[in-house]
Order: C-alpha cells, then structure tokens, then sequence
C-alpha cells in the first residue's frame, strides 16, 4: 500500500498543526506537508487537515478569515473531489465557514474557555477518520475552546440526524451548550468531518490517553477505502 500523502494547513496563529503533524507522522510514518494558507496550488493529497488554533487570532468570528485564504479555494475542490479532509476544533470552524459542513460554532453557553478531557460516544463508524472505533464506544478527547457551541436550523439538524451524519456527540451533555450535544459531524460523502475536541492530544499515556490515536494510526486503510 503506498504511503499516505497528507498535508496539514498553517494559518496565522494556528498552534495545533505541529501537533496533528507528529500524530499523522507517528502512526503512518510519512510526514505530512505543511502549507502555508498562502498558497494556491497544492500537491497531490490523499487527505487535507485542517488543525486547531485560533487563525487570524480569532478575528470576526473564529475561522471566518481563514476560510478566505487563497488555500481554500483549492481546499474546496479538493474536497469536492474526493479527497478527505479533516478539522479540528478551529479547523472545524473554517469548515463551517467556508461552507463544506453546515451549522455554525457559537461563543461557549457560560462564555468561559474550556479546556480539559471529556467523554465522547462514537456516533458514526463510516467515514475514514471513524472506522476503528465502535458506534455507541466511549472515547475521552481533550477540548480546548471558547467557541464550541454548535447551531444549527431545525431543518438542518434533523437531516445531521436522520441521514446518520453526526460523527461524535458529547456523552455527559455538552460542556459547550452544543445542540443535540453534538461534538462532530461529516458531510454528505463521510470524507469531510469536523470536531471540536482534539484527537491529536489523545496519542498516548504522557497525554493524558490514547483513544485519538486509533483514529490516526487507522488513516491509511481508512481514507484509501
């Protein structure tokens, strides 16, 4: 099987692609590219991430001048293409930004940051970022945000619902105010999925646990399914 071709994209004031990097790098054992959202041209990509941090310092809203960088427009026909794509926590912001998953993240209902471990319940095992896990298993994740409240229509939340597109859902409540405690979803395809908790600091026991590392270390087969 060839090697996965990653890439992570760096915006100003990302400070979790390092991090996503060495997951990716440590459970396949290629190295993802980092591009600078000032690009507009990418390599070939079997999967695009888009990591947690708080690009353009968290102006307008969190993610809404990423979305705009010239790497997105590549970043959404790659997406249309086929090419899975993953966002965390400020990254699933710019997804919702930028139109390739639906619903908006609102400022946290306490209007606190939150930053700790939470238990989350595996609600969808098929898209290429789920399938090690087991629907209904447990996970612990880390969450640090002050913008993980999710809002969606009514219309919108049903079809999340009925067509089994809710990839991740808080199993205590969400801490966040998140409807339906939603905590991640995927599109249409199952290939573009965003969440707010951090998979990245979940790869091994110095971190506190290791159930985000499955998710890496299953990329390979996953996405080239």
């Amino acid at each position: 099987m060839s090697a996965l071709r990653a890439a992570v994209i760096v915006f100003p004031g990302s400070n979790c692609d390092r991090d996503v990097a060495v997951a990716i790098g440590g459970a396949t054992g290629t190295a993802p590219a980092m591009i600078w959202h000032g690009e507009t041209e990418l390599p070939p990509l079997d999967l695009i991430v888009l990591p947690g941090g708080f690009s353009f310092g968290d102006y307008l809203r969190s993610g809404a001048m990423a979305s705009l960088s010239p790497v997105m427009h590549e970043v959404l026909a790659r997406a249309k293409a086929g090419v899975a794509v993953l966002g965390i926590c400020n990254g699933f912001h710019v997804l919702t930004e930028s139109g390739l998953l639906p619903g908006v993240l609102m400022r946290n209902r306490d209007l606190r940051f939150l930053c700790r471990h939470v238990a989350l319940t595996v609600e969808n095992t098929d898209t290429p970022f789920t399938t090690p896990y087991e629907v209904g298993e447990r996970v612990s994740f880390p969450i640090a945000h002050n913008d993980g409240n999710y809002f969606a229509d009514a219309e919108t939340l049903a079809r999340l619902e009925g067509e089994g597109r809710i990839a991740f859902r808080y199993a205590d409540g969400a801490p966040n105010g998140a409807q339906n405690d939603i905590a991640g979803i995927a599109d249409g395809t199952g290939r573009v999925v965003g969440l707010m908790p951090h998979p990245e600091r979940a790869i091994g026991p110095e971190l506190g646990g290791s159930d985000g590392a499955r998710l890496f270390a299953a990329l390979t087969e996953g996405i080239n399914a």
